[in-house]
Formats: C-alpha cells, sequence, structure tokens
C-alpha cells in the first residue's frame, strides 16, 4: 500500500498540471504508439517546478519513493529521481548502495532519456566512480534502450573526473546500436571528452567516424572548428578513403 506521504505528493503534482503542457509534453517524449515513449503519461508539470517540490521532502523514505518511482505519470516518476539523487549526494555510503541498488533493479521505470539523463551520471557514475565498472558493460549490452542509454550516461560522472576510458569503450560497444537516441547520447558523451582532451576524442574519432552513425559522430564533433567539423564529415562520407 502506498504509504500517506507518497499519496500526498502524487496528488500534489496531478493538482500542478497544465492540460496544454501535458498535450505537448506527451508529442515532445514521443508517446505514440510505436514511440520509445509509448504509454508514459504527462500531467504537464514543469521540471523547476518538480524540483521545488522535491525540495520540500527531504526524508521521503526509499519505500515511499520506490512507490511513486512506479507511478504512471512521467512528472511522479521524475519527482522520484530526483529525491534519489538528492538522497545519494547527502548520503553516507551505507545509503548511497541502497540507492544505487533500488535504482539498478527498477530501471523499467526509468523509461525515458530526460529520466535517465538527470540520474544515471548522479547515481550509477557517482556509486561507481571508486569500484568496479562491469555492471555498465552489463547494461551496455542490455535488450532495454533505457538501460544502454543508463550505461553511456553514467560515464559523464567518470569524464567529468578526467576518467575517459569506460566512455569510450561503451561508446565503442555501440557503435552498431539501431536507436537514435543511444547514438545522440554517446555523441554526448564524446563531446564532453572532447571539451576536456581535444586528443583523446579526435583519434576515437579517427578510428570509427567511418563506420559511426552520423547522428553519434555531428553530436561528438559539434564543438569543433568548422574545418575539423568538414574533415569528419566527409571522411564519414568516404568510408573506404
Amino acid at each position: 500500500m502506498i504509504e500517506k506521504t507518497a499519496q500526498d505528493i502524487s496528488k500534489r503534482l496531478l493538482k500542478m498540471g497544465d492540460r496544454e503542457d501535458a498535450k505537448f509534453l506527451q508529442g515532445f517524449f514521443k508517446t505514440g504508439p510505436g514511440q520509445y515513449g509509448e504509454g508514459d503519461i504527462f500531467l504537464g508539470v514543469r521540471v523547476p517546478a518538480v524540483r521545488k517540490l522535491a525540495g520540500e521532502y527531504n526524508d521521503l523514505s526509499l519505500r515511499e519513493t520506490l512507490s511513486l518511482l512506479k507511478s504512471p505519470y512521467h512528472e511522479v516518476r521524475l519527482f522520484a529521481l530526483i529525491s534519489l539523487v538528492n538522497g545519494f549526494a547527502k548520503g553516507d555510503e551505507t545509503i548511497q548502495k541502497k540507492i544505487y541498488d533500488l535504482y539498478l533493479a527498477n530501471t523499467k521505470h526509468i523509461n525515458n532519456w530526460d529520466l535517465v539523463d538527470l540520474s544515471a551520471p548522479n547515481i550509477v557514475g557517482a556509486y561507481l566512480l571508486t569500484k568496479s565498472r562491469k555492471p555498465l558493460y552489463q547494461l551496455a549490452k542490455s535488450k532495454s534502450l533505457w538501460e544502454r542509454r543508463i550505461a553511456i550516461l553514467a560515464t559523464f560522472c567518470f569524464i567529468k573526473n578526467n576518467q575517459f576510458d569506460d566512455c569510450l569503450k561503451i561508446a565503442e560497444t555501440l557503435l552498431r546500436d539501431k536507436e537514435d537516441l543511444i547514438h545522440k547520447a554517446a555523441g554526448w558523451m564524446l563531446r564532453e571528452v572532447g571539451k576536456r582532451d581535444t586528443g583523446i576524442a579526435e583519434a576515437f574519432l579517427r578510428r570509427h567516424c567511418r563506420t559511426m552513425p552520423r547522428t553519434m559522430l555531428r553530436y561528438a564533433i559539434e564543438r569543433f572548428s568548422p574545418a575539423r567539423r568538414k574533415m569528419f564529415l566527409e571522411a564519414k562520407s568516404d568510408p573506404v578513403k
């Protein structure tokens, strides 16, 4: 049974919803039949408002948070993940492990790109920063689009700490992925590597630019000079060069 506090939070978010915003978000996050967000339901509550509400509940239990994470409503799940991120940041090692374990046990509820992007670096990446990264390689081979995106987005935490190897290895694993959302995520992380070490990023792109998805390449080279972008795009167009 959902605990009273979780029920109250859900009711507040329902009241905060805006019908026109919900309609827009349903389309923006591709919730139609056959689309990546199929079946997701939006209330029409903007992220800053969800964050503000989450700030009012600093002592939410993991049991209550999990009940929110299982909600059919996107913004309620968003609230739950913001709460987990906040709890992880201020928690000790025992709390962090509990949040990490809860997160990976419930990835089926972390089922849109914004939910992954705000949480994977700050929970999965942060937890594994000083530990074995083996779980990420398992996630990178998952049949779940969202688990694969969690794998590559988690490396953002490593990148911020000037640790690039896992990002490059996982990006290489995902080179033949068929999902555009994975191409964008991997390209984004490669771009972040390039911000910190252009040489490492360019070396990776020289090896793989001819075979990587064009979207991944475009995201990766976005901050390069026009001449460098042109060089890599021409190489992509001429795979036998």
